[in-house]
């Protein structure tokens, strides 16, 4: 018989407390409830978005 190996699940989540408009929330909690998805898994894939599609400016690059 083989044996059942358990090994240490990788926990690759955190714990974030921010603070947001209550309108935002409200949005946020319409299209959880039109998507079925949480208002964290919605939150969190914005989040990726934004990350992936911004341009970072510094003072010595000006907007074009």
């Amino acid at each position: 018989m083989e044996k059942f190996i358990i090994t240490p699940r990788e926990d690759k989540t955190v714990t974030m407390t921010i603070r947001i408009d209550r309108s935002l929330q409200e949005r946020y909690n319409e299209l959880s409830a039109r998507t079925n998805r949480s208002r964290n898994e919605l939150i969190g894939m914005a989040l990726q978005y934004a990350l992936d599609h911004m341009e970072l400016r510094t003072a010595e690059t000006p907007p074009l």
